[in-house]
């Protein structure tokens, strides 16, 4: 092996050992903050509580509030997202010709390289206005707006990916679904769309992880409110935009509810570390299928 053959092989290694030591830091933040907090409330009582008020006089530090409107928010996004993302992917595959593929697909995703902020006053300031004209008791900030949002915006994570295993698909598998007499529209969703089914699955988590994970557009249009409701209409606070509330000087650093934001954001990290190891699970059980 040549010199510079070296270098770079332990350059990259290097490179892969600051992202496992910084997984590792912010981790290790989170966990010790986290148990400096359970210290002082009980863990059961966070899990179950219905109220979250760690920043009034009367305290209360139950999560259900702020994982209720993430989890609604999380899957508005999504019912707007697959739809879409995956009628985009079967159009851009199964029936655009090759070079109007290659100037749309780029295009869509542009979509994702949007600033969030800009997504969240959109949310606010376009599409609560243009909802209110059907739903006229819909709250100025509510559930509904940022969800529509959001869904658009991880649309190119649906379709982009979707469309990438559906292009692996073989044509052989087309092919003889066309001789059996099937029409494009059932071979795209009855032979097509299965055999790339988890790769579309995948696509699916991620986006799912990205939503749950979205900050300033909740934050912007959503409202700051925990309530425990599954209602779209009303306002929500979400975890993500607790965490900028509380970080933007709230709460004084090192009090109880300071350390309130290290118990939300693990909590938020255990939700997005259980859906990606199910993307993973998923990749490695088709994997081995079809080896």
């Amino acid at each position: 092996m040549k010199w510079n053959e070296k270098i770079i092989e332990k350059l990259l290694g290097f490179c892969a050992l600051i992202t496992i030591l910084t997984t590792v830091g912010i981790i290790l933040v989170l966990l010790i903050q986290a148990v400096s907090f359970f210290q002082e409330v009980s863990i059961v009582d966070f899990l179950t509580g219905t109220q979250w008020t760690p920043l009034f006089a009367e305290k209360h530090f139950g999560i259900l509030p702020l994982l209720s409107g993430t989890i609604l928010t999380t899957f508005i996004a999504i019912a707007v997202a697959i739809p879409l993302g995956l009628t985009i992917a079967v159009f851009l595959n199964e029936y655009a010709h090759h070079k109007f593929r290659q100037i749309v697909k780029p295009m869509l995703e542009i979509l994702a390289v949007v600033p969030t902020v800009v997504y969240g006053f959109f949310a606010l300031m376009i599409v609560t206005p243009f909802l209110k004209t059907f739903i006229p008791h819909l709250s100025g900030f509510n559930a509904l707006s940022p969800g529509l949002v959001m869904g658009i915006m991880i649309i190119p994570f649906v379709s982009s990916l979707s469309e990438d295993a559906l292009n692996a698909v073989p044509n052989s598998l087309r092919k003889a679904s066309y001789g059996m007499g099937s029409t494009r529209l059932q071979t795209a969703f009855r032979v097509t769309v299965p055999a790339a089914s988890s790769g579309i699955i995948i696509s699916v988590i991620l986006a799912f992880s990205r939503a749950i994970g979205e900050t300033m557009i909740v934050t912007i249009a959503a409202g700051q409110q925990p309530n425990l409701t599954f209602d779209p209409t009303v306002p929500i606070e979400t975890i993500t935009a607790y965490i900028v509330q509380v970080s933007m000087g709230d709460a004084p650093h090192g009090t109880i509810a300071y350390k309130t934001i290290f118990a939300a954001g693990i909590t938020l990290f255990v939700f997005t570390f259980i859906l990606n190891n199910i993307s993973y699970w998923i990749r490695e059980k088709y994997q081995q299928k079809y080896e």
